[in-house]
Order: C-alpha cells, then sequence, then structure tokens
C-alpha cells in the first residue's frame, strides 16, 4: 500500500511520517519510507544522526533511473523520450518492494529499522533554473513502476501544503494522511486538499495533531467532518526524541498516541488496491504533460507511450 503525509509547513507531517513508518517495521512489514518534501527532514526525524545517509538521493540519478526501468520497453526510444510521468508497459522494468535490484541498491539505507530513500534537497545550484517538481520526478517513476503487494507499505513524506498538487504524484497512493492542527490555518489546507482531491476520487483521512484538549477536538470535528479518522495528543516523548533525549523505542510514546498510530494501519489495510485506478490517473496525467508541453519539448509524440492493453500489477510480473 502506498501512504502519503501532507498537511501545512509544521504541522507535525513529517513527524507522522517517521512514527507510522517505524510503527510498521516494528510490526515486522516491509516497509520503506520516502523524503519526497523540499525540506529534508525525514531521515532525522527517524533517528539519523549524520548529514550523510550514504546513499544518494533519487533526484540525483533521474536519467539513470529512466535507463533503468525503460528496459526493453519499445515504445521509449531513449531516456531523453521518457518524462517522470510515463507509464510502465510491456519490456519496462517493473520493481518489488525492497526487491533485490540496483535502484533500491543504490538508493536505499536503513535507518534503525525503517529502509528509507530521499529525493534530495533544492539547493543553490537550482534556484531560477529548476522546479523542486523535478526532483520529485524519481519518486513518480518509481511508484508508477512499483508492484507491490499485500501487507507491505511505502510511506512518503510530501511537500507541505496544496504545493503538491503541483504534479500528478499526488494520484500515486492508496490514502492520503492529512495532519492538521486544530487552528484556522491547519484546517485551511484541509478544504484546499479536499476540493483538489474530490476530482480524482482521492481518499484523504485527517489525523488531528498536537491536540491539548476537548476544544481542540471539538474545533477539528467542526471543520472536518467525517473526514476526522484519529487525533495525536501533545507528546512529550516526541519533543523529547527531537532534542535527541528519548528513552526507549515506541513502547515509551503514550499510549493514546500508540493508538493512534495502530487506527491509521487499520485504515490503510482496509483499502483495497485498484490496479487499474491507479494506472488510468498515472496514463491521464501523462497525456496532459505531453500535450502542455513534453511533446513539444522533446519533439516527438509522448502520447504513444502509452501502451493501451499493459495494466501494471501482480500478474504483469510475469
Amino acid at each position: 500500500m502506498r501512504i502519503a503525509f501532507v498537511g501545512k509547513g509544521g504541522s507535525g507531517k513529517t513527524t507522522l511520517s517517521a512514527l507510522f513508518s517505524r510503527h510498521l517495521a516494528r510490526s515486522g512489514a516491509p516497509v520503506l519510507a520516502v523524503d519526497g518534501d523540499i525540506n529534508q527532514h525525514l531521515a532525522e526525524a527517524l533517528g539519523h544522526g549524520g548529514d550523510d545517509l550514504g546513499a544518494p538521493p533519487l533526484g540525483a540519478d533521474v536519467a539513470d533511473i529512466k535507463d533503468y526501468l525503460r528496459g526493453t520497453n519499445p515504445r521509449i526510444a531513449s531516456r531523453e523520450a521518457m518524462i517522470k510521468t510515463t507509464p510502465p508497459g510491456r519490456g519496462s522494468r517493473l520493481l518489488r518492494l525492497l526487491g533485490a535490484d540496483e535502484l533500491h541498491a543504490r538508493h536505499v539505507r536503513r535507518v534503525g529499522d525503517v529502509p528509507l530513500m530521499v529525493t534530495g534537497e533544492f539547493d543553490e545550484s537550482d534556484l531560477g533554473v529548476a522546479c523542486y517538481h523535478s526532483k520529485l520526478g524519481g519518486v513518480e517513476l518509481y511508484l508508477n513502476h512499483l508492484v507491490d503487494g499485500p501487507g507491505e507499505y511505502v510511506v512518503v513524506d510530501m511537500t507541505a501544503g496544496a504545493d503538491a498538487f503541483a504534479s500528478g504524484l499526488f494520484t500515486r497512493f492508496d490514502v492520503t494522511f492529512l495532519v492538521a492542527e486544530p487552528t484556522r490555518k491547519g484546517v485551511s489546507v484541509y478544504r484546499q486538499y479536499r476540493d483538489h482531491a474530490r476530482e480524482f476520487g482521492i481518499r484523504i483521512a485527517v489525523i488531528g495533531n498536537k491536540v491539548t484538549g476537548e476544544d481542540d477536538l471539538l474545533f477539528l470535528k467542526e471543520h472536518v467532518g467525517d473526514d476526522l479518522l484519529t487525533h495525536l495528543v501533545q507528546s512529550p516523548w516526541v519533543r523529547a526524541a527531537e532534542q535527541g533525549r528519548a528513552e526507549g523505542d515506541l513502547e515509551s510514546l503514550e499510549p493514546h498516541n500508540r493508538h493512534a498510530l495502530t487506527i491509521l494501519r487499520e485504515a490503510v489495510d482496509s483499502q483495497p488496491r485498484d490496479w487499474s485506478a491507479l494506472h488510468r490517473h498515472a496514463v491521464e496525467f501523462h497525456l496532459r504533460n505531453a500535450r502542455s508541453w513534453a511533446n513539444e519539448a522533446t519533439g516527438l509524440d509522448l502520447t504513444a507511450q502509452v501502451d493501451p492493453d499493459f495494466v501494471p500489477g501482480p500478474t504483469s510480473l510475469g
């Protein structure tokens, strides 16, 4: 299952991404965390103490990733002809979660109990010449070519606010968790996301965060309604962890907050995978990109990259 964490900057979505990834890993489930935020802090939230993860970011290797994933697909003539929305077809290399392939071997490193990939930071060399969402191309290509099975999880910490809608990446998930503080600013991002996602049938579940009492909870219920799945209370354990002085693992997390993580997993596990819908959204955004800019940029008709008889899924692995 693919899970996105979104929300206003400072809402705690990176913290929740890390906590949920650790919760899944602690259960023994196969899980991969992906830092897709412009501010790369997921490794730190998972407990990484250094600057260097020891693995190159996806954003630095997009061209090589394209070469690897296109495989022998006859509809993709070269890496230059492949854009981040190019969907897989017959001949493409499909990935198993944390499989024994060169992409995972090169880009995944374990932080504590959690395997992690990062997109890479938006640095000074990008200013004025690049859009950060080009760095997210590696994540979008990865998810488009991933055939993940039941009980497997990819947890992506997304960019803050409605900026996550600047690419088709937001349609690559089975469940989107929107982290909202009990403030007017916190719920304003929910309204933006809800209205954008509704067009594509994207499921949003709201997680209230930093709740201090009944008034906070009533505020969230008033503004979010039935989309409120659960909430987390202010956490001294999380604050201590962020200050580098927390003791113990998630067993030391407050009981209410541990129970909230269980509710998140139950919500994910109850969501059926719809391979046809995932692929349909991928094709739709690819055709949009091809017609709006990519055909002109490449001098090719990239709409022809869509393989009409191909839908990724377990049967396509054979």
